[in-house]
């Protein structure tokens, strides 16, 4: 049955998603349907977590929109998701960036 599993998920994965890490500022082109049309709208953000593997991969892009922060959780392989640039290598030396959310201004840019 597990097998059965593994070969369902593998089919369900998207092989065009670049290498990118947490800290870096990513492009995330996602489709959006209102009624019966459809269309594609750019999130750009900073990659503050990666979570899970395999078909139930996620990452969070957090970005500020009108001095309010908001974060957005993204499945990497899910079919809304159209495409993902990568805009900006960032330096980090943390697998999470939860301490950006209390940070202001500068302070709250990676490096």
């Amino acid at each position: 049955m597990s097998l059965l599993l593994e070969k369902i998920s593998q089919e369900s994965l998207n092989a065009e998603i670049p290498a990118f890490r947490v800290g870096d500022v990513v492009k995330v082109h996602v489709r959006i349907k209102e009624g019966d049309k459809e269309r594609v709208q750019l999130y750009t953000g900073t990659v503050i977590a990666k979570d899970g593997h395999g078909a139930t991969e996620t990452f969070t892009v957090r970005r500020v929109s009108y001095g309010e922060g908001v974060e957005r959780v993204f499945p990497i392989h899910s079919p809304n998701v159209t495409k993902i640039e990568i805009e900006r290598k960032g330096n980090v030396r943390r697998a999470k960036l939860y301490f950006v959310r209390k940070l202001k201004g500068k302070k709250a840019k990676i490096t």
